[in-house]
């Protein structure tokens, strides 16, 4: 009997034993399982905008932009661009979510032009056109028949003429929509000014800074990515009131994205604004819209 009682007294032991221990596995796999459960929200919180950019200006601006969305779970993969063709084609490939290198009506055209199913998700900068000299200090000292030397790019003619047109150098047909402006438009031109759109947008900072024509118009980008500061160099400026707002373009689909709308937030705060006045002087000019 004394043998029975100390088997049965042996086997509730091993039995409270064993459920502690099953206990502690189920806790210890519950634990590990919540752990894996947070770092699963954590992943589906965490995105990337693969967003491409041109060198020199754009790029640096979402630098800034970069450890501010980190901070929220957004990794900017930046993606720099020497030409004006490529950031839209990636990005209606898919290989870029996002682009910033183009103002708004470059982007029109090349919706117009190819198709593209593209929206702005929001304007960031102006970059003024510069008109630039090294043989003359004011556009009153052009002699008659002197050489301008601007883009060879369709989408910027208008924006060129524009300016002339603002300097009192030529004027535009009436009525004519300015942005789409051609050399054909012109009906004024008094000091016979040859206007040359045969050139490649990279070449000119090239021949101004080796003297080609009498005046070259240089895109800002342009100018300051080789060192040439806009508000000083040029001897004639577009107007802070221009209509050519950079801006970040996406792909239709995509306006609604949560991760692009806070990149545009980021890039309007006080935060970004103030760099771009600090960094360029005034030379680019923010926007918030």
């Amino acid at each position: 009997m004394k043998k029975f009682l100390s088997f049965l007294l042996l086997s509730v032991v091993v039995l409270a034993l064993a459920a502690c221990g099953t206990a502690k596995e189920e806790e210890a796999t519950n634990s590990t399982n919540g752990a894996a459960d947070e770092g699963a929200t954590e992943t589906a919180k965490s995105e990337t905008i693969v967003i491409g950019a041109s060198n020199g200006l754009h790029d640096l601006i979402l630098e800034q932009a970069k450890p501010i969305l980190a901070e929220e779970g957004i990794e900017l993969d930046i993606q720099p661009y020497q030409d004006y063709i490529m950031p839209n084609q990636d990005l209606e490939s898919g290989d870029l979510d996002a682009n910033y290198f183009q103002h708004i009506p470059y982007l029109e055209t090349e919706i117009a032009e190819k198709g593209y199913d593209f929206v702005n998700a929001g304007g960031i900068h102006i970059e003024p056109m510069g008109i630039y000299s090294t043989k003359y200090d004011s556009l009153d000292e052009l002699p008659e028949g002197a050489t301008v030397i601007i883009s060879n790019n369709p989408a910027e003619e208008g924006r060129f003429l524009s300016l002339l047109e603002a300097q009192g150098l030529i004027k535009l047909k009436e009525g004519v929509d300015k942005a789409a402006a051609t050399l054909d438009d012109i009906v004024e031109n008094p000091k016979k000014l040859v206007i040359d759109n045969k050139s490649e947008p990279g070449m000119l900072v090239t021949y101004y800074e080796e003297g080609e024509g009498d005046v070259v118009v240089i895109n800002s980008n342009f100018a300051i990515d080789a060192g040439i500061n806009p508000l000083k160099d040029s001897i004639a400026i577009e107007g802070s009131e221009s209509p050519y707002v950079n801006i970040i373009a996406v792909r239709a689909e995509d306006k609604d994205n949560e991760a692009i709308k806070r990149l545009v937030e980021v890039l309007h705060s006080d935060a970004i604004q103030q760099f771009i006045m600090d960094e360029w002087g005034g030379a680019v000019v923010p926007v918030n819209e």
